[in-house]
């Protein structure tokens, strides 16, 4: 026989199961040197790119490369907040180095999980989406005007739909798609944050630089005759020396 018994809940809080979004800084070396440098080279001119996001620090890269290596983590730390990131964890490290992040404040954080989605494995494959991966989600920030040199725009969370042309010099990032129907000349970023099923998307394809998710190419390398000055998407494929670049004409 089972039996109630009365209980009284508090009147001035409740406990519940939370999640947290979190940014994810995968560690490739301990040269903060090098590493501010090269944060300041990608988000230097976007001081808006990140919103005071907290951050784990995923270790794991690190060690396969420099296992041993000491990190100052409240230079880290110090350096990270400048770009208006709040780094909260760490995960992946040694025994010294996990030690070492708690004593600068950071909280260990092994079972933070570090989501990736899959580039496209085949360029076969991802031809048969094409159609529907051009289709701009309603919430697109749309530019209906020409970017001149030095203008950027990003747009947060979601696809940039540009209706005019990205001159030399002039800067777009999406953490989705971009699209241009326009000549596209200047920069193009998409999946700023990792995004790999991100695409840009030109109807006239003769950029400065473009990047998928971190993976680039610049000008110094022509692009082939088939898509230069032509309508063309841009894509990662998964092959096996990892992810590349691929640039496929458009039939418009």
């Amino acid at each position: 026989m089972s039996v109630a018994f009365a209980a009284n809940a508090p009147t001035t809080f409740e406990i519940k199961s939370a999640n947290l979004p979190l940014v994810a800084l995968l560690l490739k070396s301990a040269n903060l040197s090098r590493l501010d440098a090269e944060f300041a080279q990608h988000f230097g001119d976007v001081p808006d790119f990140f919103d005071h996001d907290s951050l784990v620090i995923d270790l794991s890269p690190l060690q396969s490369v420099e296992p041993d290596a000491s990190l100052d983590f409240s230079a880290l730390v110090h350096m990270l907040r400048q770009y208006r990131l709040t780094p909260m964890a760490v995960r992946g490290g040694t025994a010294e180095q996990m030690a070492r992040a708690i004593d600068a404040g950071l909280i260990s954080a092994p079972d933070a999980a570090v989501h990736r989605v899959a580039a496209t494995p085949t360029a076969s494959s991802a031809a048969s989406d094409t159609q529907t991966a051009a289709v701009p989600p309603a919430d697109a920030l749309i530019v209906d005007k020409p970017l001149r040199s030095g203008q950027q725009v990003y747009a947060r969370g979601r696809d940039l739909v540009l209706l005019a042309m990205v001159n030399p010099g002039a800067e777009v990032m999406a953490d989705g798609h971009i699209h241009v129907y326009a000549p596209l000349r200047g920069k193009a970023i998409a999946g700023a944050r990792g995004n790999t099923e991100a695409r840009i998307f030109a109807l006239n394809m003769a950029p400065e630089l473009i990047s998928v998710a971190g993976i680039y190419r610049t000008c110094e390398v022509p692009l082939p005759a088939t898509v230069l000055g032509k309508a063309a998407q841009v894509r990662l494929v998964l092959g096996e020396d990892g992810e590349k670049l691929v640039i496929d004409p458009l039939s418009v």
